[in-house]
C-alpha cells in the first residue's frame, strides 16, 4: 500500500511517498480503508524534530505520521464487533500510520460517522472537535463573556469562535494574520477580527473587557493577551504557533485573579478519557445537525503530504488540513 514515510528528520521533503506492508487489525482495533486523514499542526514539529525526546517523537525512525483517520472499516480484531465492517468511521491510530492507504484504529476511540457528515468533515472534527469542546469547557463560557481566540482562523479557532456565540458571548473577538483569514474570522462569528501581525494591535482591546481568552499562539501575542485580561478572566492556552509558549511571572496570574487554565494539564476533568470521547461525539453530532460547521480548508493527495506540510509551516492554510487517498 501507498504511505508517507518519514526516514529522517529534518523539512517537509522528508515525507517521502512508498510502497509499505499493508497493517493488521489487533486485539481491539479496526483495519480501515482510509478516506481522510487529518494533518495537525503539531505533526509538521513531529517531523522536523523538534520534539525529539518528547512522549510526542516517534519510538523509532523510520515511521509513518498521522493520527486522525476516517474511512470504511475493512476488517476488525478480537474483541471487536464485526458488524462494523462496511461502516464508515472515524478515529485514532494507536501508533500513527494515518498518512497512508490503509490505517489501524482504536475502537474504544472510534466513533461511526453520522449521516450527512463527510469523512473529511468527520476526520476534521476528531482533534479539533474535542480540543474546541474541551476548551470551551474549561473557560466556563457564559453569556456575559467578552471572549478573544486567537489563531482564530485555524481549525479549533473557527470552533471556538462558534462555540462562544453559541454560549451567548457579549462579544467574540478573533485574532488572525491577513486580510483574508480575517474576513474568514467574521464569517465564523467574529464580531471584531484584529490582525496580530499589526505593531500595536492590543491597543485597541484594552477597553474591550475580555474575560476570556484562548491561547493558541504563544510568545509575545499570548503575552498580550493576557494583559488584557482583568480580574477574574480565564487564560486557556492550547497551542504555540509561534513556537514559544506564554511567558508570565511567577505569581504574576493570582496577583492579578486571572486563572490560567491548560489543556496540556492532567488527563482529568474535561481532559479525562471519557471526557473526550463524549467531546468528540458532540462535535460530530452537532455538525451532522447544523449546529457547528466544520472548515476544511484545503485538501491534498496522500503522495503531496510534503506539499501539506510546506503550507501549514508557511502559514497559508486556514481551518483543517486534509489529505485524501
Amino acid at each position: 500500500m501507498l504511505a508517507s514515510v518519514v526516514r529522517e528528520f529534518g523539512g517537509p521533503e522528508m515525507l517521502r511517498p512508498e510502497q509499505v506492508a499493508e497493517p493488521v487489525a489487533g486485539a481491539g482495533e479496526l483495519l480501515v480503508a482510509v478516506a481522510a486523514s487529518g494533518v495537525q499542526f503539531v505533526e509538521t514539529q513531529i517531523r522536523a524534530g523538534a520534539l525529539a525526546g518528547t512522549p510526542l517523537a516517534p519510538a523509532a525512525l523510520p515511521y509513518t505520521p498521522g493520527r486522525e483517520v476516517a474511512g470504511e472499516v475493512l476488517a476488525v480484531g478480537a474483541g471487536v464487533d464485526p458488524a462494523l465492517v462496511g461502516r464508515l468511521v472515524a478515529g485514532q491510530t494507536p501508533r500513527g500510520g494515518g498518512y497512508a492507504e490503509l490505517a489501524v484504529l482504536e475502537a474504544a476511540s472510534t466513533h461511526p460517522v453520522p449521516a450527512g457528515l463527510g469523512p473529511a468533515e468527520a476526520v476534521s472534527l476528531l482533534g479539533t472537535g474535542r480540543t474546541a469542546f474541551a476548551l470551551g469547557e474549561l473557560a466556563r463560557l457564559g453569556a456575559d463573556d467578552v471572549v478573544l481566540v486567537e489563531s482564530a482562523a485555524g481549525a479549533v479557532g473557527v470552533l471556538l469562535l462558534q462555540l462562544a456565540r453559541a454560549a451567548g458571548a457579549a462579544r467574540v473577538i478573533g485574532l488572525a494574520r491577513g486580510e483574508s483569514k480575517l474576513a474568514l474570522v467574521r464569517e465564523f462569528g467574529a464580531d471584531t477580527a484584529v490582525d496580530y501581525g499589526e505593531p500595536g494591535w492590543s491597543a485597541a482591546l484594552r477597553d474591550a473587557g475580555v474575560t476570556v481568552a484562548f491561547d493558541g499562539v504563544g510568545g509575545s501575542v499570548g503575552r498580550e493577551t493576557f494583559d488584557l485580561l482583568g480580574p477574574g478572566g480565564r487564560f486557556v492556552t492550547f497551542g504555540f504557533s509561534s513556537g514559544a509558549g506564554t511567558r508570565l511571572g511567577e505569581g504574576e496570574a493570582a496577583e492579578r485573579g486571572v486563572d490560567v487554565l491548560s489543556y496540556w494539564g492532567p488527563p482529568v476533568g474535561p481532559r479525562g478519557p471519557e471526557a473526550q470521547l463524549r467531546q468528540t461525539r458532540e462535535a460530530l453530532d452537532a455538525a451532522a445537525a447544523g449546529r457547528l460547521r466544520p472548515f476544511v480548508g484545503a485538501t491534498f493527495p496522500l503522495a503531496a503530504a510534503d506539499a501539506a506540510h510546506r503550507a501549514i509551516e508557511r502559514r497559508e492554510t486556514v481551518g483543517k488540513t486534509v489529505l485524501l487517498p
